[in-house]
């Protein structure tokens, strides 16, 4: 089992959530903090002069997004066109970066995967830190520091439901934010959470989350695993936390479907802009759970290896 979690884990090392970049420039690009020698940046997209940023008389969320790319690759601007299509329907967009821990690690065994325990403990900070920094400076920015939204896809996913469960227990990390701090809600392109000290559970509702896998996903795997004191929860395994706690969550598996719906911002757009308006801005108690073989998401190429993923 241990070889097997490490063989999972390992792919999240071979993908990573690149859209086709379009004309869209952010309005700025703000330093919100430095760390390990690295300055850290979020760029700010506000909705589009002329766009709705009401719904039914009600605020729209603004979005923060995080990017995916196996704890080692990715960057803050690689989903621009998906931005552009979200400050269209009049939501901001803040895409972060974080530090990509995994990069240049060569252990093995038992050390890589307190690697990755490590990445996303650091990516979760410095989605803190960010989130933090909007929140202080929501006026400059001209948002509600109390709506917003938490997306991301792959690694990022998986730091945006991990925050979430972090904050929901009061685990160390959370104390950067302002005291009661929530998400509004919670958007996951093919993630999961990982805990290191027992069954994943909360103290406390999560906030409204949306989920889309593919149920063929052998890089973030759609159920998930046990090793030892070890539980890696994909979305099928979170879907039925949710479930038996009542939570409000909703979740597209796709039939037919790998590691490529980290990728599917844009096809599963219809669903994210139903949950934004009713589950987040409505504040319905909408619950979803469907499987889908649905031709309108085109299964995508897989990447295989570095070179192919970044071009080199």
């Amino acid at each position: 089992m241990k070889n097997r979690i490490l063989s999972i884990l390992a792919g999240l090392l071979i993908f990573t959530t690149v859209c086709a970049a379009q004309t869209l420039k952010p309005k700025g690009s703000y330093l919100f903090a430095e760390k390990d020698g690295q300055e850290l940046f979020v760029d700010f997209y506000p909705a589009a002069p002329g766009s709705e940023t009401t719904y039914m008389g009600k605020e729209k969320p603004a979005i923060i997004y995080v990017f995916g790319g196996g704890f080692i690759g990715g960057t803050r601007r690689d989903a621009v066109s998906w931005y552009e299509m979200l400050t269209r329907e009049g939501y901001p967009v803040f895409a972060i970066d974080y530090r990509l821990v995994l990069r240049g690690k060569t252990e093995k065994g038992l050390g890589f995967v307190k690697n990755i325990r490590t990445a996303i403990s650091m990516a979760v900070e410095d989605l803190f830190s960010a989130t933090a920094f909007i929140v202080e400076n929501a006026g400059v920015f001209g948002i509600s520091p109390d709506n917003l939204v938490v997306s991301g896809s792959s690694a990022g996913a998986i730091t945006s439901l991990q925050a979430d469960w972090v904050i929901s227990n009061s685990l160390p990390g959370s104390e950067i934010l302002p005291e009661g701090f929530r998400y509004k809600g919670v958007m996951s392109f093919s993630g999961a959470i990982l805990s290191d000290h027992g069954k994943i559970s909360y103290r406390k509702a999560p906030a409204q989350t949306l989920m889309f896998h593919g149920i063929d996903d052998k890089v973030v795997f759609y159920k998930g695993l046990n090793v030892f004191n070890w539980h890696f929860a994909g979305t099928h395994r979170l879907t039925k936390i949710f479930k038996k706690g009542g939570y409000i969550y909703n979740t597209y598996r796709y039939i037919g479907h790998m590691h490529d719906i980290a990728a599917s911002m844009k096809e599963t757009f219809a669903e994210q802009i139903q949950f934004l308006q009713e589950n987040i801005i409505l504040g319905q108690r909408r619950i979803i759970d469907a499987t889908l073989d649905d031709e309108g998401v085109p299964v995508m190429k897989m990447v295989t290896n570095l070179n192919e993923l970044y071009g080199k």
